[in-house]
This record gives C-alpha cells, sequence and structure tokens, in this order.
C-alpha cells in the first residue's frame, strides 16, 4: 500500500487515478511514499525520508525544494501545458480589458447615482473618456514560447493580430504547433520594441529575475500594454509604476498584487487566476497524479523538473531503480555489484541530466536486502528501490 501526502485540496479527479486498493491518500500521514501540492510552501516543511517522489499539481515548482530533493534522489513532477488553455484565456481577457479600458469603464458606471435618465445623461457624456481600440492589426509580442505562449500566439493571430515572438530554448514540438505566421524575434529587445502589447511566459528563475527592468520598459513603444500571468519577480513593479506614471506605458496587467502597483491606476491586477478553472485544477491533478503512481509503481519518469525522462516497458521479473550522480563509471559499478550477487540483468536503460541519472533494470529473480544496501552503499548513489 502506497501512501500519498496531499498538502492541498486535490481536485478528486486526480485522486481517483490512485486507486484505493493500492493507494491511501490523506491530508496527514505518516511515511508517506509521496507528496501532492499545489502552492503549500514545502521550504520550510520537513520532508519526511520516507518520500520518493513529489508532484505539483501545476506548473511552477518555486515552491518545493528541488534541490534538496534533488540530493535524495526523489524526482519532483509537475504537469506542464494542463492549464495552458486557461492561462490563455485570461490573457486574452487581458488584452480586451486594457484595449476597451473595461476596468476604468466599470469603475465609472459604478459610480453613478441618480434617477435612470440621469444617469443615461452621464453615461453618453462619460464614455468618451474610455474609447479604446481593436485588436486587428495591433502586435502582440510574447516572450516565451512554451505551451502557454504558443496557445496565446495562436489564439492572437486568430483575433487578427500580428505576433512576433522570443524563446531561445524552444522545442522542436513547440516550434510546429506554432503558427506559421508568427515572427520569430532575435532578443527580448526586439519584442519590446515592435509591440503594442507584450505577454510573459516564462519561469521565474535566476536568469529571469527582473527580466522586464526599467531599462527594458525604456525601450518598449508609447502607450503599449504589459502583461504578466507567469510570476511575481519576473517584472520589476517599481520600474512599471515609474513607467506608467511617466506616460510611457500604457497599462500593467498581472496575476500578482502588490501595494505598489494597487496605488497606481493604470494598473489591473488579478488574484492569480491563471490556472483557476475547473479543467485547468481537474488536468493537472490528473497528468501529477498519474506520473507520481508511474514512477512508484514502475520507475519510469515523466515531466520531472530535475530528473530526465525514464521510461522503460516491464520485462517481467523484479525491476531496480537507482537515483546516483551523474558520474563516471556509475553503470559499470552498478551492473559489476549485480553481477556480483548472481543476478541476470534482463534489460537495463539509463539516462542522465545534469548533475543527476537514473539507472533502472529488469532482473531474473528477487532482490535480496544485500544487494540493496551494496547498490546504495556506491558513492554517488542516493536513492535504490525494488518494485
Amino acid at each position: 500500500m502506497y501512501k500519498i501526502l496531499t498538502l492541498n485540496s486535490i481536485s478528486l479527479a486526480g485522486l481517483e487515478r490512485l486507486p484505493r486498493d493500492r493507494y491511501e491518500v490523506a491530508s496527514e500521514l505518516a511515511r508517506p511514499d509521496g507528496v501532492l501540492v499545489r502552492s503549500a510552501n514545502m521550504h520550510e516543511m520537513d520532508i519526511p525520508a520516507t518520500v520518493r517522489a513529489v508532484g505539483r499539481a501545476g506548473a511552477g515548482v518555486n515552491n518545493i525544494p528541488v534541490n534538496e530533493l534533488s540530493a535524495r534522489g526523489v524526482p519532483v513532477f509537475n504537469a506542464p501545458g494542463a492549464n495552458a488553455n486557461a492561462v490563455k484565456e485570461l490573457v486574452l481577457a487581458g488584452i480586451l480589458l486594457a484595449s476597451r479600458n473595461l476596468c476604468s469603464a466599470w469603475s465609472f458606471v459604478q459610480s453613478l447615482k441618480g434617477t435612470d435618465a440621469e444617469i443615461s445623461s452621464a453615461v453618453e457624456a462619460g464614455k468618451k473618456r474610455f474609447v479604446g481600440s481593436e485588436l486587428p492589426g495591433r502586435t502582440l509580442g510574447i516572450l516565451g514560447l512554451g505551451a502557454i505562449g504558443v496557445k496565446v500566439a495562436n489564439a492572437a493571430h486568430s483575433l487578427g493580430m500580428n505576433v512576433v515572438g522570443y524563446d531561445p530554448k524552444m522545442t522542436v514540438d513547440r516550434a510546429w504547433q506554432l503558427s506559421s505566421s508568427v515572427k520569430p524575434a532575435h532578443g527580448v529587445e526586439q519584442v519590446l520594441s515592435e509591440s503594442d502589447f507584450i505577454s510573459i511566459h516564462v519561469p521565474l528563475i535566476e536568469q529571469t529575475r527582473g527580466l522586464i527592468n526599467a531599462a527594458r520598459l525604456s525601450s518598449m513603444r508609447k502607450n503599449a500594454v504589459l502583461m504578466n500571468f507567469s510570476r511575481a519577480g519576473i517584472v520589476d513593479d517599481d520600474a512599471v509604476v515609474d513607467a506608467l506614471e511617466a506616460g510611457s506605458l500604457g497599462a500593467y496587467v498581472c496575476d500578482f498584487p502588490s501595494n505598489r502597483l494597487l496605488a497606481c491606476e493604470k494598473v489591473i491586477a488579478l488574484p492569480h487566476l491563471g490556472a483557476s478553472t475547473i479543467q485547468a485544477e481537474e488536468n493537472c491533478a490528473i497528468m501529477v497524479a498519474e506520473q507520481v503512481r508511474d514512477f512508484l509503481e514502475n520507475g519510469n519518469i515523466t515531466n520531472s523538473v530535475n530528473y530526465p525522462d525514464v521510461q522503460m516497458s516491464r520485462n517481467g521479473g523484479v525491476r531496480v531503480t537507482v537515483m546516483h550522480s551523474n558520474v563516471p563509471n556509475m553503470l559499470g559499478q552498478i551492473s559489476t555489484t549485480v553481477a556480483s550477487d548472481g543476478i541476470n540483468i534482463v534489460d537495463m536503460l539509463n539516462k542522465s541530466r545534469d548533475a543527476v541519472a537514473c539507472t533502472m533494470l529488469d532482473v531474473d529473480q528477487a532482490v535480496g536486502e544485500s544487494l540493496v544496501t551494496a547498490l546504495a552503499a556506491i558513492e554517488g548513489v542516493q536513492c535504490v528501490r525494488v518494485l
């Protein structure tokens, strides 16, 4: 029986992928095998030594101590693309909110008092303050062409917009999905200088922190609209407010309110709604639950942020997985140790990613505790499991 600890409310659609005859799932558990989490801060958590996998029902993993778990041989899974449509739709809503001045217009209407005739008169007199612009022919710039960025690009093109995008690490699969009409840019500055709207879709890592700063804001078109539905910290809030107050930036639409932003009337700040749809929460929960289950039962790794993808069909017998450092002669030591115990390897797969690796073996007979101990004693081995 596997034990799964949930740190947040996880969609039932995902939990149903963990059969009750093999999984115990609860928000309070001793010695869990896996953890499912959404936004809970695991950096301050004493993660039990029994944990073999962590699944984030979403994309970002800033709330998870990934490096610490890597050192323990624990893969961290996420759900890339599962919430892409939800975020895409919110970006489109952000474009419309800004281009038609809908938030300020709504606030104006909410402030009206008087008889119906007086309100009607005030509406006709005041509506000229909220004249907007239509989307066809205007340019959307996209920073980051992953699952979300590609969907945003294609949707904007279907609305008649010109689209320019930049992603130095774009995958071949994403390139196939992207409309051929999207213009490739050679850098961040080109996107900013050519766009009327800019939408950011990159993860928050050290290289992207403060990606949009005062210098880059100064290179944008006057009255352009900046949108951030990725992560707080990618955009310098102080620099944005300064640009808005100076009149060089037209509007800022984001999912991450702060005191500085809330004090500026040209900011449209939403309460982190990017993935907040029933469908996205279900999709994320299903994807991550299936990935954690496949790893616990079969050792297969899909969509891990810290380990390579590793998939091998079961060939009968017993499966052994070894999580270890990516160093020379590790395969030789593992195979020699198994052979010295008189056990034949039926099938074997090794994959590495940066400083870590996973070796998966199917062997032809039962594995005793002495072999597990011997494998774990190899320098650089972090975790040994017999499935």
